[in-house]
């Protein structure tokens, strides 16, 4: 019975994440749709409704389902049946399964259990989600390469090439996190984040790492293939890798980028953002430096660290969709020179500034 017990428990968490994700990959489309409207001054998505409620257009995501599950499924003449079919698939998994090492809470203690608040614990959880980010451009290259298309061949290449520049950014960058609390463990790092310097600020990767955290943000955006760095989509020159897609198929790699900033967004707040931590909440309640103290359940603190870390990806989210529609789109050129040029060395400089500091200061 505890062997079964232990499965379900593993099972619960797997599948709280994973709907996690899904459900709020979903509903981006309605936030980015509503927070460009907003920004344009428009109304937005509002016109689906069902028994006459529009409910601020959130049955708009529905509708999309609908149309695109109805959508003729066309296949090229001269695409690789095979491969055309997979690469959406592919691009969805690997988007969806590089949420599984991000922890969204500490520990939850129910019936002498203790129940990790992550759906994978691993002890390299950072190479585990960089190594998920990293296989989803095959998804990418698949699709380019299966449609018989130069169009999409050239988006599918764009996109590989833009991968391999932010994802190496995005590697050295987060070397001097790892650095500084000394672990590839999410969990950790972000247990980590809870000490305070100077007896009152809370030692987030934001405060201790800055220059890593514009890097990593910038490069990341740069990972999910999005404005600005939309390339190997970019309409007004190679229409985009998955061109010759149509129905859910199309749909699935709109999703996949969608799930990317999910993964981008948690990984943001795992690392720099203090994850699921709660200024001056401890396991029994909130310490505050001045003396004060107020005692909570442990059921409480687990609710109120799975929230803050809800609220920190969804604040997280807002940012990148603002960015998304604030900035317009890099030439594919200058995409490429600031991964190379602009990101890795300044990612480069962080490890060098980082390691001294921490030889200076070494007890």
């Amino acid at each position: 019975m505890t062997a079964l017990a232990d499965l379900g428990i593993a099972f619960g968490r797997v599948a709280f994440v994973m709907l996690f994700v899904l459900n709020l990959g979903g509903l981006l489309g309605w936030v980015e749709r509503k927070q460009s409207a907003i920004m344009q001054d428009r109304i937005g998505a509002n016109r689906a409704s069902i028994l006459g409620f529009r409910v601020l257009g959130l049955f708009h995501p529905i509708a999309d389902a609908i149309k695109l599950l109805t959508k003729e499924d066309f296949r090229p003449a001269r695409a690789d049946r095979f491969l055309f079919g997979l690469a959406p698939f592919v691009s969805v998994f690997f988007g969806l399964v590089a949420f599984a090492s991000i922890p969204f809470g500490d520990t939850l203690r129910v019936a002498g259990r203790e129940i990790p608040l992550q759906a994978v614990t691993l002890n390299v959880g950072v190479l585990y989600v960089f190594a998920m980010l990293s296989l989803g451009v095959y998804g990418v290259m698949m699709a380019g390469w299966s449609s018989a298309n130069n169009y999409a061949l050239l988006g599918g290449q764009r996109a590989a090439a833009l991968m391999i520049s932010a994802e190496i950014a995005i590697g050295a960058s987060i070397i001097g996190v790892v650095m500084i609390y000394g672990s590839l463990d999410l969990q950790e790092i972000v247990r980590a984040q809870g000490e305070l310097l100077w007896g009152w600020l809370p030692a987030w990767g934001i405060v201790t790492q800055l220059p890593a955290f514009v890097i990593f943000l910038t490069a990341g955006i740069a990972a999910t293939k999005r404005v600005p760095f939309d390339t190997p989509e970019g309409e007004s020159e190679i229409i985009g890798y998955f061109v010759e897609y149509s129905g859910m198929k199309a749909g699935m790699f709109m999703m996949a980028d969608f799930l990317e900033t999910v993964v981008i967004a948690g990984l943001t707040t795992s690392l720099f953002l203090g994850g699921w931590q709660v200024p001056y909440l401890t396991a029994e309640g909130f310490r505050f430096p001045w003396g004060w103290a107020w005692a909570l359940p442990h059921l409480a603190v687990a609710l109120l660290q799975v929230g803050a870390f809800v609220v920190k990806v969804c604040a997280m989210i807002f940012f990148m969709m603002l960015v998304r529609w604030t900035l317009p789109r890099f030439r594919y050129d200058q995409a490429m020179r600031l991964g190379w040029l602009g990101l890795f060395p300044l990612s480069i400089l962080n490890i060098v500034v980082t390691g001294l500091v921490l030889l200076l200061w070494k007890p």
